[in-house]
């Protein structure tokens, strides 16, 4: 026939390899039979290296795959996973959309195809625009609150001054000036849940000046079993912010770090420079990645969720406002934190613009 043009005969294995998700092939065993080139890039490993190995080999949390795995040889249908959190010996964890198909192997064996598609990038865009989303509605409420309860907390304080001055017996003056000074703390407190009100002075500014200021100030508080190592990408260049508020960002968040570790532990401060990078739903030419990594404990995954939010504390004598006020801070210079953490790791990681400049 005039135009049809003739393709060599297919085995089903190399149509897999043109695939760009990540297929695993696995026995009635969850032994890996088949690995594509995809999946070899997803799994960091070579086919013919995993070839043989169980599941459990190749993904240390696989119980729950195993379970659908199982589920879909016995009854025959295809199985839907999203979101998925694969943990893989030696990179940090990923997370993926799973497809379980059962399939007839040779020799009338039942088997499963598992499809594994990435999806980190696109949930980690939809995390940060709800975080944004949730950082600029915590701080429209708390702006709103403190007003409605500075105001009279200004009227009790003036009251108990008046009567202070009004009363003779030195006994019932006591009382007035315990008015007095537990208004002033909720005072306090409402300022420092509101955060900084200045202006920011925006300028040139070297992050590992920044880095390194915040650096002896926690190792002056700190022990002396607390290590603090520096990772610097020397070729970062310069951010357009205010320093001050940096400092104080950086320093609340490595402050926490240093008291999670109870004064014993190691703290890397690292910077890299990302290209092409959203921070939301906006994608930015060029992104500092500053990151506080701690090997600690670890913040447990509910509390993960809100520890940005005010008065979100594990500590009896924290008053839960030092991360919030540090997000506050990040977002007044169009960036965000972000936070990870398992047992023996937790990363912080600051994302700032660094052509906001140019863009404003």
């Amino acid at each position: 026939m005039m135009g049809v043009k003739q393709f060599p005969e297919f085995r089903s294995e190399r149509l897999l390899d043109y695939l760009s998700t990540a297929v695993m092939v696995l026995d009635d065993h969850f032994r890996l039979m088949y690995l594509n080139p995809a999946g070899e890039v997803l799994l960091a490993t070579s086919a013919s290296h995993a070839r043989g190995k169980a599941i459990r080999e190749l993904i240390i949390n696989a119980d729950m795959l195993t379970e659908h795995l199982s589920a879909a040889m016995e009854n025959g249908y295809v199985i839907n996973q999203r979101n998925c959190r694969l943990e893989l010996p030696d990179l940090h964890s990923l997370i993926v959309n799973c497809t379980h198909t059962p399939i007839t192997l040779p020799g009338q064996r039942n088997g499963t195809m598992l499809e594994l598609r990435k999806v980190e990038h696109h949930l980690r865009i939809a995390q940060e625009e709800q975080l944004i989303t949730q950082q600029e509605a915590t701080h429209a409420l708390l702006r709103g609150l403190a007003h409605e309860i500075k105001n009279p907390l200004g009227g009790l304080r003036g009251a108990a001054q008046l009567l202070e001055q009004e009363i003779a017996d030195a006994a019932l003056k006591e009382y007035t000036r315990i008015i007095i000074g537990e208004a002033d703390r909720l005072q306090n407190l409402m300022d420092r849940m509101l955060g900084p009100n200045d202006i920011p002075n925006m300028r040139g500014t070297n992050i590992h000046t920044i880095l390194e200021r915040v650096r002896e100030l926690v190792r002056v508080e700190a022990d002396s079993g607390l290590r603090i190592h520096q990772d610097y990408d020397p070729s970062l260049p310069e951010l357009h912010a205010d320093p001050d508020m940096l400092v104080q960002a950086i320093l609340n968040i490595v402050r926490n770090a240093a008291q999670a570790l109870e004064g014993e532990g190691e703290i890397v401060l690292r910077t890299r420079v990302q290209r092409q990078f959203n921070i939301g739903n906006r994608l930015h030419r060029l992104v500092a990645c500053i990151q506080v990594i701690d090997n600690g404990p670890g913040i447990d995954e509910q509390l993960r969720e809100k520890i940005f939010f005010p008065m979100i504390t594990t500590r009896s004598d924290g008053t839960g406002l030092g991360l919030s006020i540090a997000q506050s801070l990040i977002s007044r210079h169009q960036g965000l934190i972000e936070c990870s953490s398992k047992p023996g790791e937790t990363v912080f990681t600051i994302l700032m613009p660094l052509d906001s400049k140019n863009e404003s």
